[in-house]
């Protein structure tokens, strides 16, 4: 029986690698139990390492690899769907070594994307995601021996815009679009137009939230797209909606069978869309709608940016009250129109 090459040690029954190389130690797991697999392995392994520290190759590293990594160590609110975009790209691009990477080799997760249905808008924000790791492998990832992840990152150009134009609703089309929504949606969906909250703040949105007594909901910063504090205040139909929902759930405003309402945009919002003849009209067009309405009501440009929670230079974290009273007297304007 041939005697194992030095360097290789048998624990649990995987062959591991614990070598000292020019001063440097090498150690790390074979990722098998076969000993000339583990000695091909270590070869290998000798040849990259020796190459690393003597000559400064750099080591190559594959987007899964890539994609761990970013996953692990990077701190951002939308990092779930970040998730979801890498486990979509894996399949395609995993074993792709990073140096490898570029528009012609992602051809085949574009496509599959397309025909999943997704628009280019949402693919660019795919793109924009692994453009955004391959940044990362370049600029700031080091391996052991000081040497990036990858010499530069290729060029990652986004696919042509296909967005269409934003679909203000008019009130002929609200009165139509509210009588084909179950009446939890149509709540609302007739909150968001007088509000202009986006969908999950709308869903999300709780009672801690909530100064009753200065008639405006808080939104935090972490729940925001400028991740700054959000005012809503309501005008009178805004409130004689939160005040039918209140007891309905310790903790969330808009439910539906006693638990919290995940989405608008689901089955019934687009079987009713479709019967309403509005199919052209996404929950987004709601806070479309709402802006339109402001500026048909006359209410100047900064307080619709306020309203509509942009982000500005004239946003304070504390609003006085006669700030409070011009805001909520503009949304009120909605109530007549």
């Amino acid at each position: 029986m041939a005697k194992k090459s030095t360097g290789l040690t048998k624990r649990n029954g995987v062959w591991h690698i614990n070598k000292v190389i020019k001063g440097k130690r090498l150690y790390e797991s074979t990722g098998t139990s076969d000993l000339e697999e583990a000695e091909r392995y270590l070869a290998q392994r000798i040849t990259e390492y020796r190459g690393q520290l003597i000559y400064g190759e750099r080591k190559s590293y594959t987007f899964i690899e890539a994609a761990t990594k970013y996953l692990k160590e990077v701190e951002k609110k939308s990092l779930d769907r970040d998730a979801v975009t890498l486990k979509a790209a894996i399949p395609f691009i995993g074993d792709t070594p990073l140096e490898k990477l570029h528009m012609g080799t992602l051809d085949k997760f574009i496509a599959a994307r397309k025909k999943s249905g997704l628009k280019n808008a949402t693919i660019n924000r795919d793109l924009a995601i692994i453009r955004r790791i391959l940044t990362l492998a370049a600029r700031l990832w080091r391996d052991e021996f000081g040497n990036s992840w990858l010499s530069e990152p290729p060029l990652l150009q986004p696919l042509k815009s296909d967005l269409r134009k934003p679909y203000p609703i008019d009130s002929e089309e609200e009165q139509r679009l509210l009588a084909e929504l179950p009446e939890h949606l149509q709540s609302m969906v007739t909150f968001a137009l007088h509000t202009g909250l986006r969908e999950q703040e709308l869903t999300q949105l709780q009672w801690s939230e909530e100064n009753r007594k200065l008639g405006v909901f808080v939104l935090p910063g972490d729940r925001t797209k400028n991740n700054e504090d959000r005012i809503v205040p309501l005008n009178s139909k805004a409130l004689a909606i939160i005040n039918a929902q209140r007891g309905k759930h310790d903790d969330y405003v808009f439910t539906f069978k006693g638990e919290p309402v995940q989405r608008i945009n689901g089955h019934a919002w687009r079987k009713a869309r479709k019967r309403a003849g509005l199919e052209q009209c996404r929950v987004h067009d709601l806070r479309h709608t709402f802006g339109r309405r402001l500026r048909a009501a006359g209410v100047s440009f900064e307080n619709r940016q306020d309203l509509l929670g942009h982000k500005s230079n004239r946003i304070t974290d504390h609003y006085c009250k006669a700030e409070l009273e011009e805001l909520q007297a503009a949304v009120e304007r909605l109530c007549s129109l």
